[in-house]
């Protein structure tokens, strides 16, 4: 994967909108449930390929440091020939004076090489520096949606929990409101009180036979005074 592709995938998996996208979705919560695993999958590859990028990255400032030091080297190794031939050819000897010379242009060119080499690395080093800059900050950004996305689907679960149980609770009232045990309890009431009312009349009719034997009784008490007194008239 190039780092251009890894780059636009990134970008745009990071300015995914989750609102929208539950918004399209029939049964969000096994939407949330794939976005978490493409994030996650998504993620993994991002790193894997972002590190490789890090790698590159980190060859070429390799190379490019060993470049600046060569350049220094050689630019060092012209200047002790240079000197060297200058010496020799102040001694006299021109011919060992003229090779100096020839190893110190040598230097020189290598020395020019490696400095040219060390800027043309340059820019490509700025340039996949930034990459992978924006690259970091892309995946810091997705592992923030992926922690955004599983707040969303533990809030949804919660929720789905919680209308779950209230509409378990409406049903079973809605059971209650059709078969109203109330009412079972009231036509019990009314069997109670209709039993209480013939005790009650039992109990009246009782004490009206028990008031007319004692109202004979007393019937027969007056009678017998009215005799004993009739006797004692006729004494």
């Amino acid at each position: 994967m190039s780092k251009q592709t890894v780059l636009g995938r990134v970008t745009q998996l990071a300015k995914a909108n989750i609102n929208a996208l539950l918004d399209q979705a029939e049964d969000p919560q096994k939407m949330l449930d794939q976005l978490i695993r493409d994030y996650s999958g998504n993620i993994t590859e991002a790193e894997e390929a972002v590190a490789a990028t890090i790698g590159n990255l980190r060859l070429m400032e390799q190379d490019h440091q060993e470049d600046v030091e060569a350049a220094k080297e050689w630019g060092g190794k012209a200047l002790a020939a240079s000197r060297k031939a200058d010496e020799l050819r102040s001694g006299g000897q021109a011919a060992e004076a003229d090779r100096f010379d020839h190893l110190a242009k040598v230097a020189l060119g290598r020395q020019l090489q490696s400095e040219k080499e060390a800027r043309t690395a340059e820019p490509t080093i700025a340039a996949q520096t930034e990459v992978v800059s924006k690259l970091r900050t892309g995946l810091d950004q997705m592992k923030a949606k992926l922690g955004e996305l599983r707040a969303k689907r533990d809030e949804l679960v919660a929720r789905a929990k919680s209308a779950q149980a209230q509409n378990t609770m409406m049903d079973a009232v809605k059971n209650i409101d059709v078969l109203d045990p109330t009412s079972e309890l009231s036509r019990f009431e009314d069997k109670v009180r209709r039993e209480e009312a013939r005790a009650m009349g039992k109990q009246e009719l009782a004490a009206s036979s028990l008031d007319a034997q004692f109202e004979q009784l007393d019937a027969l008490g007056d009678s017998a005074e009215i005799e004993a007194r009739l006797a004692a008239l006729k004494g």
